[in-house]
């Protein structure tokens, strides 16, 4: 059988190819990491094109981080999503490696040149991107490892607004914001091994669920949850309309994990709901992050997660988060 055609670099089917592995629908969770930080720094203006150009770097972020980890991970990915271009071999990793890398680099600039402090966390975000792989093979450090990269966003996003030095990263409430993403993250991550757990075994990633199973896992993912939780209730508990989004997340975080507990036939096929319900709740608690410096703009709030909707409902793998 002869192998598929590698698609030219230069052609509309290779990028129609790159946007599927920069997963569109999730682009809305590195955008709201990074979008809350920028508003943490209390020094946000939305009437300047400034800012919209430091969101750029957050929103694509992780279509461009994970485009970058899946040219390490295509093993386990010709089991668990055959319909990746890379997993069909109609793109090579060479190519995503450079697309992404490329990216990432004018990314990362324009944070700098918001504030030179950014060069030291962009650095971390994209070296903790080229070894992800490596720690999502062993249990004990997959979600932590995912989570701490992910924690940058809203780091950088301060520092490119505020244009403070680290120091000020410590003033409350702050670091109440970094648990929120944290913990938040770490539960989508471990959820999220979920509908893996065929193609981990059979390629050697000892992942949570492949090493303790998933009762064990979800039992876990309650922890973290309740951490974020508790994390977010704590940023927005004097602020009405923050506590609207963040009461919206802890129903749909307490739904996704009570189906997982529940659920009769505990399979891959049904991991979809639990898993989503992370995501959502992620983004929701988020925004109601936001909120609490800017209440005003609960409008965009809303609009901001519709459109989330809308572009997961749209994704070209129904099964896969």
């Amino acid at each position: 059988m002869n192998s598929p055609e590698i698609l030219s670099m230069f052609s509309g089917r290779f990028w129609a190819a790159y946007w599927i592995h920069m997963r569109p629908y999730l682009l809305f969770v590195s955008g709201i990491a990074g979008l809350t930080g920028m508003a943490a720094s209390g020094a946000m203006d939305f009437r300047s094109a400034w800012t919209f150009v430091l969101f750029l770097p957050f929103f694509t972020g992780y279509g461009l981080g994970q485009a970058l980890t899946d040219c390490f991970q295509v093993d386990t990915d010709r089991l668990s999503a055959p319909y990746r271009p890379l997993s069909k071999g109609i793109v090579s990793p060479r190519q995503i490696g450079l697309v992404s890398i490329s990216g990432m680099a004018l990314m990362a600039i324009i944070l700098i040149v918001a504030n030179r402090w950014n060069i030291l966390f962009s650095t971390l975000t994209m070296a903790g991107l080229a070894t992800y792989s490596y720690f999502k093979k062993r249990w004990h450090a997959g979600p932590f490892y995912n989570a701490w990269i992910v924690v940058l966003l809203p780091v950088m996003g301060y520092l490119a607004v505020s244009g403070a030095s680290p120091g000020r990263l410590l003033t409350a409430p702050f670091p109440a914001l970094l648990v929120l993403t944290f913990f938040s993250y770490s539960n989508f991550v471990l959820m999220g091994y979920l509908k893996d757990i065929s193609a981990d075994k059979q390629t050697g990633y000892r992942t949570f669920p492949v090493v303790f199973g998933w009762d064990a896992t979800v039992w876990v993912g309650d922890l973290f949850g309740l951490l974020a939780l508790l994390a977010g209730g704590y940023l927005c508990a004097r602020q009405p309309v923050a506590q609207v989004f963040w009461a919206g997340g802890v129903l749909l975080a307490i739904a996704g994990q009570w189906r997982a507990h529940t659920q009769p036939e505990k399979s891959e096929a049904n991991s979809g709901f639990p898993i989503a319900a992370t995501v959502r709740s992620f983004i929701l608690w988020h925004l109601a992050a936001i909120l609490v410096w800017y209440p005003g703009l609960w409008w965009g709030g809303i609009l901001y997660y519709l459109l989330f909707e809308w572009v997961l409902y749209r994704r070209p793998e129904r099964t896969q988060i």
